[in-house]
Formats: structure tokens, C-alpha cells, sequence
């Protein structure tokens, strides 16, 4: 058996088919929740889970808090987001897992589920995240919007996959979402441009699909024309294509992306510059 946390924040739609994916089998689900503002508190405490709120700095510092100081029954946890869904072939192998010695982590490939189709080709499926841990040897830090595992052992993948939902809360909190990301990426983007460097070996030779990722997005920092360049990639060599009307939808909305994240790197510089010049 495994503990499960579920992260929130503002998920009254999503957190009660969340719980209702995993609570059939588990019977340790944790609830984080960042202080929702709506119905999501309130919906979870009709479960039988546990309900916790910590108030949110940063998606790596509330994994870590998360995993040092909410108790679980198991050591083995298992991290969904509300917007995402276990399965039952998904949770049996999970079962499985923990049963081994070999490994401390589970990367887990997540279905991109937008507009009520599976984005099968523009997504970079099968697109890994750390979802399984023994929560006493991992531990996450922050990049960008986002967060970053840090493991003190092998990681081993798993072959099941795990539906997330992009757009069940509409198109406007997509856009309210992603300009709060896209000031994070900038920042991090003006970062990893002053201080990282390109891993080519890892980007050609790289041990995992997550190693390879992660050496193309530094590759990608220092190309020219950015949301241009992320348009064709996805839609064209990728295979968007195929992927309907979603799919295009979805490369378009990727690269307004990219270009967001341009214009708050050009304004940072303009602030540092300001900044520098009257000092």
C-alpha cells in the first residue's frame, strides 16, 4: 500500500472526481490545500480523507514541506494533482512497485486530455513526472513555474499512465493560470540564459526521456524567435497535426505561451537596466 497527497487550490470542479479516482483503493489520501478561496476545502471534508492547509510560497517548497511534515501512513506516496486522475491498471502497478527494493522513485507519464480529446502527439508523450517516492529520499526544488526532484537513490519508470485534464475550468483560468506561470519562467528563463549552459551529450545521449527534456528546454532558452520556432516543433515535427483541432488549439496556445514569456524577460531587463543605471 501507498499514501496519496493531492495538492489544491481553488479545485471545487476537479477535486471530487480526483477523490473519487483513488479513494475505491486507498484508504490514505491527504489533501494539501494552499487556503482555496472557493468550495474545495469544504467538498474534500465530505470524503474520508484528511484535510491540511499550508499557505503556498512555491510549487517545490510546498512538495517539500509537504513530505516532511504531513504524517502518512505509508512510506511509499504517491502525488496527484486535482486535475489529474488514478486509474486502476495505474494504482495496481504502483502496488507492485513498492514492493521492490531497487528503486526510491516512480516517473509516471501523464495523458494531456484538452478540449475532450487525448493530445497523444504535440505533448511529448509519454511525458514523465516523479509521482511515486519513498518520501524520505526525495524532495523537490523550485525551477521556473514549476518544481524539480531531487532523489537520493535510483529511479526506475512506470509503464501505466495517468490522465490530466487541462481544461475542465474553462479557457479563462488556462490564461489566468499561464500569465502567473510566464512571470516565473522569465525569471527563471533570465537565469538559466546568465548562469547555465547548454548539456548537448545529455541532450543526444541523454539516460531518460526527463534528461533529454530538460537538456532541449535549456537548448530552447537561447534560440531566436522562441514561440515561432515552438509552433512549428510541435505542430509540424511532433505531429500537432494529427491531433485535430485540439491539437492546434493547443500548439497555438503553447507558443502565445513562449511569447508571453518573452515580453516579461524583455521587461525584467528593462527594470535591471533602469535599476542599474540609477544606481
Amino acid at each position: 500500500m501507498f499514501s496519496v497527497y493531492i495538492l489544491t487550490y481553488n479545485e471545487a470542479v476537479e477535486i471530487g472526481p480526483c477523490l473519487e479516482s483513488i479513494l475505491p483503493w486507498c484508504d490514505d489520501v491527504i489533501v494539501v490545500d494552499s487556503f482555496s478561496t472557493d468550495a474545495t476545502v469544504a467538498i474534500a471534508q465530505g470524503y474520508n480523507v484528511k484535510v491540511v492547509q499550508h499557505a503556498f510560497a512555491s510549487h517545490g517548497q510546498q512538495r517539500t514541506w509537504m513530505l516532511q511534515e504531513v504524517a502518512t501512513v505509508y512510506p511509499w506516496v504517491y502525488i496527484l494533482e486535482a486535475d489529474e486522475r488514478m486509474t486502476p491498471e495505474l494504482y495496481a502497478e504502483c502496488c507492485g512497485a513498492v514492493r521492490q527494493e531497487e528503486y526510491i522513485g516512480y516517473y509516471v507519464a501523464e495523458r494531456v486530455l484538452f478540449m475532450n480529446r487525448w493530445i497523444r502527439h504535440c505533448t511529448q508523450y509519454p511525458r514523465y513526472q516523479m509521482r511515486l517516492l519513498r518520501k524520505d529520499r526525495v524532495w523537490f526544488t523550485d525551477y521556473g513555474h514549476t518544481e524539480r526532484e531531487v532523489c537520493d537513490g535510483p529511479t526506475g519508470f512506470l509503464q501505466e499512465t495517468y490522465p490530466h485534464y487541462t481544461s475542465g475550468k474553462g479557457f479563462s483560468r488556462w490564461f489566468e493560470k499561464h500569465n502567473r506561470y510566464s512571470t516565473d519562467e522569465a525569471r527563471e528563463t533570465l537565469h538559466q540564459l546568465e548562469t547555465g549552459q547548454v548539456h548537448w551529450r545529455d541532450l543526444f545521449l541523454g539516460s531518460s526521456e526527463v534528461v533529454r527534456r530538460r537538456a532541449l528546454k535549456d537548448l530552447s532558452l537561447r534560440l531566436p524567435g522562441r514561440p515561432f520556432l515552438r509552433f512549428l516543433y510541435m505542430y509540424f515535427i511532433l505531429g500537432g497535426i494529427w491531433d485535430g483541432q485540439a491539437g492546434l488549439t493547443w500548439c497555438i496556445l503553447q507558443a502565445f505561451y513562449e511569447y508571453m514569456i518573452l515580453l516579461k524577460v524583455w521587461e525584467l531587463r528593462q527594470a535591471k537596466q533602469a535599476t542599474d543605471s540609477g544606481g
